[in-house]
């Protein structure tokens, strides 16, 4: 089945050529392997590895990284086309967002020379793989409640607490945690972030059981007085906020690539077999009750890709205010996108739309992800009146 075409008409105009040339190598290698390999992955409960791994070598998993730690020495606009093009071909890499985007951004702009050599070169070339550690079970949306703690023994740090949905903590081989310094504990926010090795004693993680179709798997963690030497911790510990952000907004972007992956790979289903069911010896895309609703999908999804393709330029260009307003709605708007567009790619198939031959139904929770995580679509609404429109404060 094809998918939408990979670069629209005048899409030189948007994107330099070099970007261009990299939606076509990325979408050559997904489509060498697309959703029956993705999802029969994730129906066994294994990773991607084989994708990842050629993904990797390719030099795809760390083009945003520094060139001199292996990386591509490109930014966040560049991975978001690696996941972007790799979900529109059937195979949304979810770690993509959590390894290279938050945990490599944050190690790159902010880690020590010794922390950089370390693991960058690993990360890029995916023979590393780091989880990434904020969300708690009694904090919610509200990051400023986070209650695991890191205090002072010595040299070390001690961390106490425990996180919720972080993903494909099996296969990584540590995670950056955020936590909150001792001292901070009633007062403000003032997180601190440490990179946990898994193998760390008194470092706990079980799965926690979901109805989502993907190779990584979420889980619960525990830390017990996880003692840490004093290089586990990632920058300065008093500045914490500005660090925290510079992941949360490639967190924000890279969602919405992976929502406008899930919508493409959608909407190509959806306009196939559109084009070639016959019913009363009429294909049932030339009804307008059918092609009205694919057609705005597809206006959707492309306004969607344009802001977020606004939201990675100023990011990449250090304008961090405003890559931070239009992050959060590049990630609304194509999270609206994504779940409208596989709602209507079922409801074309009939039926079919929930057979497992097409694997539309799977992309039916998926869509999900983009509009409750890493932030639901509430709280950007609430962020864009406050900070956009200068409404008062609902919370």
């Amino acid at each position: 089945m094809s998918a939408p075409r990979t670069t629209a008409p005048g899409s030189q105009l948007i994107e330099t050529p070099g970007r261009v040339a990299l939606r076509r190598a990325v979408a050559d290698l997904g489509g060498r392997y697309g959703s029956a390999y993705y999802l029969a992955k994730a129906r066994a409960g294994r990773p991607a590895d084989e994708l990842w791994a050629e993904a990797g070598k390719a030099g795809y998993l760390g083009v945003n990284l520094p060139a001199e730690y292996g990386g591509g020495g490109g930014g966040i606009t560049d991975l978001a086309i690696v996941l972007e093009e790799l979900g529109t071909a059937g195979c949304p890499l979810l770690l993509l967002i959590v390894s290279p985007a938050i945990c490599g951004t944050v190690i790159a702009r902010y880690g020590t020379e010794e922390q950089k050599r370390h693991w960058l070169p690993g990360l890029a070339d995916g023979s590393r793989r780091m989880a990434f550690g904020i969300t708690e079970p009694d904090a919610g949306s509200n990051s400023h409640r986070i209650s695991t703690v890191a205090r002072r023994d010595g040299e070390d740090w001690l961390l106490t607490g425990r996180k919720v949905f972080v993903s494909g903590i099996d296969h990584c081989d540590a995670v950056l945690f955020v936590a909150r310094t001792e001292d901070a504990r009633t007062g403000k926010l003032k997180p601190a972030l440490f990179v946990v090795p898994r193998d760390t004693p008194g470092f706990e993680y079980r799965p926690i059981p979901m109805e989502l179709v993907a190779p990584e798997r979420q889980f619960q963690v525990f830390l017990d007085d996880v003692r840490l030497p004093a290089e586990a911790l990632v920058g300065d510990g008093d500045a914490g906020l500005l660090q925290l952000f510079a992941g949360l907004n490639p967190e924000r972007i890279m969602t919405a690539a992976f929502s406008l992956g899930l919508a493409r790979q959608a909407l190509g289903k959806a306009v196939e077999y559109a084009r070639t069911r016959v019913v009363w010896s009429t294909p049932i895309g030339a009804h307008q009750g059918l092609a009205h609703p694919l057609a705005q999908c597809a206006v959707e999804i492309e306004l969607a890709r344009l802001m977020t393709q606004k939201a990675a330029l100023l990011y990449d260009g250090g304008e961090d205010a405003a890559a931070g307003e239009a992050a959060n709605m590049a990630k609304y708007a194509a999270g609206e996108a994504a779940a409208r567009t596989v709602d209507q790619a079922v409801q074309t198939l009939g039926g079919n739309g929930l057979t497992q031959e097409y694997g539309l139904g799977a992309l039916l929770t998926a869509t999900r992800v983009g509009r409750v995580a890493p932030v639901s679509r509430e709280m950007v609404l609430n962020y864009v009146a406050q900070h956009t429109l200068g409404l008062p404060k609902s919370y």
